[in-house]
């Protein structure tokens, strides 16, 4: 009879771990739906994970962030960012090529504005969920190393942290271009990814969940 309670009891925890990582990737799916369309990423691929091209990839994110942030220091909305990326795409690579020779490497490089497909990224305190978003997408070489990322509009890149904490006034950038649902989702998410992160093993079988 004890095996058979503890057999019960397994599999209602299989049942709720299935449950949560549905409900999570449904959660994803519409919110993603809702906020690609308002935000555009800048994305920049390393050749290898090689500390030398990881080093190199930063470098040249610093070079089209110093470039980018005084074109897009006066555009109003999402529409005109686009539009100075797509008409920058050409200094953008001569910016990313300009730096990959200053460091003694001869790597293609290219910039493309582009959808993309994203897994789920953590930036600061905001989570955005898997999946397209349209991103200023910069690959270095192969572009086989792991890729560093943020939000080109609103403008969450260029601040005095440098990239690397999201300041309050980017959070404030965010806000204003997203719902307010939208927006308390982005932040609620980080903590419910690592309230289910126990039932990643889960993933393979929960995935097409979010295309309900």
């Amino acid at each position: 009879m004890a095996r058979k309670w503890i057999g019960y009891i397994g599999v209602g925890s299989l049942m709720c771990a299935a449950l949560g990582c549905g409900i999570l990737y449904t959660r994803q799916a519409r919110l993603q739906q809702t906020i690609s369309d308002k935000v555009l990423r800048f994305h920049v691929l390393a050749n290898s994970d090689s500390e030398a091209d990881q080093n190199l990839k930063l470098a040249v994110r610093d070079a089209v962030g110093s470039y980018m942030q005084e074109k897009l220091a006066d555009v109003e909305n999402l529409e005109e960012c686009e539009l100075v990326v797509r008409q920058s795409l050409g200094e953008i690579e001569d910016a990313a090529a300009e730096t990959i020779a200053e460091n003694g490497y001869d790597y293609d490089v290219t910039a493309e504005l582009e959808h993309t497909s994203f897994p789920v990224k953590n930036y600061g305190s905001y989570t955005f969920p898997a999946g397209d978003y349209e991103a200023l997408r910069i690959v270095i070489g192969e572009g086989n190393g792991h890729n560093w990322w943020c939000v080109m509009y609103p403008n969450m890149c260029f601040s005095d942290s440098m990239y690397e904490v999201v300041d309050k006034e980017a959070g404030e950038k965010l806000r204003e271009v997203l719902t307010t649902e939208e927006y308390e989702k982005v932040l609620a998410e980080g903590d419910y990814q690592v309230r289910m992160k126990y039932f990643s093993w889960l993933n393979p079988y929960l995935e097409k969940l979010a295309e309900n």
